[in-house]
Order: structure tokens, then C-alpha cells, then sequence
């Protein structure tokens, strides 16, 4: 049997639906005045253009309407970098990254030899529609957007990064530990990316020298034929990491463990890293890049037919490094000259490293004492 309805229930059912109704009206009414304003407002900007305008008598007191137009999107640092990566990264969401400050983008300074490599390397050109270059400093950022089309500044506060790093000084440290965090956030956004120090040169194509099951690879100073043995000694310089949780993990362990190797930078962690139990339980698939294929100035590639790139490590000094990149290049340039019966000699090699040299790293690094003093200072 159905409960008795109370005279009240009617009356409060009534007044709701009439609520409802009154509230629908208001809001068509406001809807047709808005839309009726905005068709004036077009009429009357229409008739300006052809000429008409309404007569100041009727204009001034026609009534006001005024439009909220809502503010843009607040343009984050984090929206720009997502952007810049976005235009830039290939299909796979893979992106080639290097860092600059104000001394190595100095005209006629690193960043000409390196762009230029891209631009004479076999099926390396087109490579530079996926580059994007992190500015450290405003100089840097200002000088890249007058050379390519993908840059990014990345703001450190408090920290000048604008001039030459000597080798394993205070300023070296920093600069090595701010990029090592800043790659963690691009493989948290999900990007892939190759980074690749400014005086790497690009003479080949590297993607089909790498490993396809690999997480993390990274060139070396010195390969002892393995890709798998961890007594090989990697280079930060030149690296492919594919964004997954276990490379993400990596790179926050990497970085954390600054705190545990004091004064040691990041290429020096990483060698003692590498052994840790950290990298089994993560499942991280570590390789080591051949130098016959990724060569630098501490072990040269032998083969210029396969030769990807080269990079100007166990270097010091920037007149040093310019001195000896400008002479690869022009090696490079002129084996690219030759017919195809010559390029295959094997008396080929390159005339660098002459001012670069192991040697020149061993006289020049300061002392850990030095650098504890710096760190105190």
C-alpha cells in the first residue's frame, strides 16, 4: 500500500519544478542578449571596415557590453620544454639532446664544428631536425636561437654556468650533476633520447649501431671488446637511454649517489655504480658502445668506413680541443673526397689527437685536496 502524500510534498514539488523552469528561461534570455550583442558588435566593426560608422548621437548612448576573455595558459617552464620536445622528437618519441654554455657557443667555437659535422656526415643532416640544444646560460640560448631551431634554456638559480668548466673544477661538478637531474625529467616525460656532448662530432648515422634490447648504452674512453663487460670504461659524453622505469630508477640512483662519491663526478660514479647490486634488482640492460664505431681522442676509431662519431675527450683546454677537432673535420672531409677504391685502404687514420692528450688531463686536474678546498669555499 503506497504511504499517504502530504499536502506540503506537492507544494515543494511544485515550487522546484518551477525553479527550474524560471532558471531555463533566464538562461536562454542570457544566451539570446549575448548572442544578439556579439552580432552587433561584428555588424558594427563590419560597417567600420566598408566605411559606415554609426553616429556618435546613437553610439554614445548605446548601451556597453563588455566580454571576459579568459587569460592564456601559463606558459611553465615545463609546458616550453614539452613543447620543444615535442616538435622535435622523432616518431618513437626519441630526442637528440646536447648542453651549451656561452663559451663553447661562441662563434667559431664548438657549437659551429658540431653543427657543421651533421651537416657533411653521411645521413646525418637530416639528424638535426630531432636535436635540441639546452642552453645553460642566456648568451648560449640567444646564439642557438640564431643557429637552429630547436632550443631550450635551462635555468640553474644562483649558478653561472656561462664560462669555460676547467675539468673537474667546482663549476665542472655542478654543471655535470645538473645535467645528469635534468635527463632524469626527460625520461620521466617519456622521451628517449640520444645525448651527445657538443665537441662529439656526427660523421654517420649511429641508431643502427645500437643495441636494440638495451635500456642504457654509452660510448667509452676505452672498450675492451665486450658491450656487456662492466670493466669497460664509459664516457657520459655520448649515450642512448630508452625512457622505461627501469632507466628512470637508474638515473635517480646515478644521481643520488653524488652524496655517496663526494667530489667525484658524474663519469667517475658511474664506474663505481656499475658494480652495484642495485643495477640486478632493477633489471637494467647496460652496454658499452665499441669504439670502433663511437671513437674519441682517448682511443681513436680505426676504421674511417665505419666510423660514427668522434668525440674530443681526454682533452684540456678549449684552444686544444678547436685545434684538434678543426684537423678531424678536415681528415673527415677529405676522405669523404676520395674515390671509393681509396677509402677502403687500410692506411687510412687520423692525424688527432695532437694538442689533446691523456697526458695534458694528468697535469692540469687539480688535486682532490684543491677540490675539497673549493667545496669548502
Amino acid at each position: 500500500m503506497l504511504p499517504d502524500l502530504l499536502p506540503c510534498d506537492c507544494a515543494t514539488a511544485a515550487a522546484a519544478a518551477n525553479s527550474v523552469l524560471f532558471l531555463r528561461r533566464v538562461g536562454t534570455v542570457t544566451l539570446l542578449f549575448v548572442a544578439a550583442a556579439f552580432s552587433c558588435f561584428i555588424l558594427y566593426r563590419a560597417g567600420e571596415t566598408v566605411g559606415f560608422k554609426i553616429p556618435d548621437s546613437l553610439s554614445s548612448h548605446a548601451p556597453r557590453v563588455f566580454f571576459f576573455i579568459p587569460p592564456p595558459p601559463m606558459d611553465t617552464q615545463e609546458n616550453k620544454l614539452e613543447k620543444v620536445l615535442n616538435d622535435a622528437a622523432m616518431a618513437d618519441k626519441t630526442v637528440i639532446l646536447t648542453t651549451l654554455n656561452e663559451a663553447w657557443a661562441a662563434p667559431d667555437s664548438v657549437l659551429d664544428l658540431f653543427l657543421e659535422s651533421f651537416r657533411i656526415g653521411n645521413h646525418t643532416r637530416e639528424l638535426l631536425n630531432h636535436l635540441v640544444i639546452i642552453s645553460l646560460d642566456e648568451k648560449a640560448f640567444s646564439r642557438c636561437l640564431a643557429v637552429h631551431t630547436h632550443c631550450y634554456a635551462l635555468v640553474s638559480e644562483g649558478v653561472d654556468f656561462s664560462k669555460e668548466a676547467y675539468f673537474m673544477t667546482h663549476d665542472y661538478l655542478k654543471m655535470m650533476w645538473r645535467r645528469i637531474d635534468f635527463l632524469k625529467d626527460i625520461l620521466e616525460m617519456g622521451y628517449n633520447f640520444v645525448f651527445t656532448d657538443a665537441d662529439v662530432m656526427w660523421l654517420r648515422d649511429p641508431f643502427p649501431h645500437f643495441y636494440k634490447d638495451a635500456d642504457f648504452q654509452i660510448a667509452c674512453d676505452h672498450f675492451l671488446g665486450n658491450p656487456e663487460d662492466v670493466e669497460n670504461r664509459p664516457n657520459g659524453g655520448f649515450l642512448f637511454v630508452r625512457s622505461n622505469n627501469r632507466s628512470i630508477e637508474f638515473y635517480k640512483f646515478w644521481y643520488t649517489s653524488r652524496e655517496t662519491y663526494p667530489n667525484l663526478h658524474d663519469q667517475d660514479v658511474l664506474n663505481n655504480i656499475k658494480y652495484d647490486s642495485f643495477i640486478i634488482d632493477i633489471d637494467l640492460k647496460m652496454r658499452f658502445l665499441d669504439t670502433i664505431y663511437f671513437g674519441g681522442f682517448c682511443e681513436p676509431s680505426k676504421d674511417l668506413n665505419v666510423v660514427c662519431t668522434m668525440h674530443a675527450n681526454c682533452c684540456f683546454g678549449m684552444e686544444s680541443k678547436l685545434h684538434d677537432l678543426r684537423i678531424l673535420l678536415q681528415d673527415w672531409k677529405n676522405f669523404l673526397s676520395l674515390p671509393p677504391t681509396l677509402k677502403r685502404s687500410s692506411t687510412l687514420s687520423w692525424r688527432v689527437p695532437q694538442n689533446c692528450s691523456l697526458d695534458s688531463l694528468h697535469l692540469y686536474a687539480p688535486s682532490l685536496e684543491n677540490l675539497k678546498q673549493e667545496n669548502v669555499e
